[in-house]
């Protein structure tokens, strides 16, 4: 156990080692992060919403972070993610868990909620939406594997991350937030977009058995709200919502996120799944 109360340690989970860290007690609350990236973006979350009565789990995802690859290397395929979660979920014994995701997160959280929805209190889906209608360009994405050492590949993750933060948040923070994602491996993350790019839950979605919020940042530059919406409607009781002044990534650009979803986490007990 380490300061705050959080707890941090590795478990096996799809044939590697994966690193979890967790704090509190009560329901459940699994957080999934970004495409390259790693738990580190639940940094000022993972304390203040175990204070309020969760118990909070944040994995590195395989290959990202201080998690292992996984064994086939980089993931290409979303839905490999949420079978690894789902093991993930078994092999720590969380019972009827939130799920809450942004980016690929937020779609592998829908995806999870697809497969065992009947099993879970509810998921929120962050910056995520049912089909992007290939974009990016796949086949750019794969170009980009074959000369990932290139130095602007850093400078574009960094620019890229400005460019999709809120006008709400302060340069500063802004900055912060871009530097943080400067770390990733850009072989991951390219594989990562390559699945959000790829994978269609959008036949699946009226088969989910839990209650869903679907967010959205009015000014994120890589979603249409109006897509979001449209996958929230395919899904039974589910409810959406916009951002104002908020981009790509909720958790890290809203400073106090920690009640922010401790509310919708409790709008969402008590809707019923099915009815809207």
């Amino acid at each position: 156990m380490i300061g705050n109360g959080l707890e941090a340690g590795y478990a096996e989970i799809g044939g590697s080692l994966a690193f979890v860290e967790a704090a509190g007690a009560g329901v459940p609350v699994l957080c999934l992060h970004t495409a390259g990236q790693s738990g580190v973006q639940w940094r000022g979350v993972t304390a203040p919403l175990a204070q309020r009565g969760y118990r909070v789990v944040v994995p590195d995802l395989p290959g990202h972070g201080r998690s292992e690859p996984a064994p086939g290397g980089p993931v290409t395929d979303l839905g490999d993610y949420a079978a690894w979660c789902v093991e993930l979920i078994d092999r720590l014994g969380l019972e009827r868990p939130f799920v809450v995701g942004c980016s690929i997160g937020g779609k592998i959280a829908l995806d999870i909620a697809v497969r065992i929805g009947d099993r879970l209190s509810g998921v929120v889906a962050m910056a995520a939406d049912a089909w992007t209608g290939g974009r990016p360009s796949v086949r750019g994405l794969r170009r980009e594997l074959a000369d990932v050492a290139a130095p602007s590949r850093t400078d574009r993750t960094h620019l890229g991350t400005l460019a999709v933060v809120g006008r709400s948040v302060p340069p500063e923070r802004a900055e912060l937030i871009a530097t943080m994602h400067r770390r990733e491996d850009p072989a991951v993350s390219t594989s990562d977009l390559i699945g959000w790019a790829t994978h269609d839950l959008r036949e699946a979605l009226p088969g989910i058995a839990c209650p869903a919020y679907l967010v959205v940042g009015a000014d994120d530059l890589w979603l249409d709200p109006d897509a979001v919406r449209w996958a929230a409607a395919r899904i039974p009781g589910a409810r959406a919502t916009v951002l104002e002044g908020i981009g790509h990534y909720p958790m890290e650009e809203i400073v106090d996120f920690a009640p922010v979803l401790d509310g919708w986490l409790q709008e969402l007990t008590t809707v019923p799944a099915g009815v809207r």
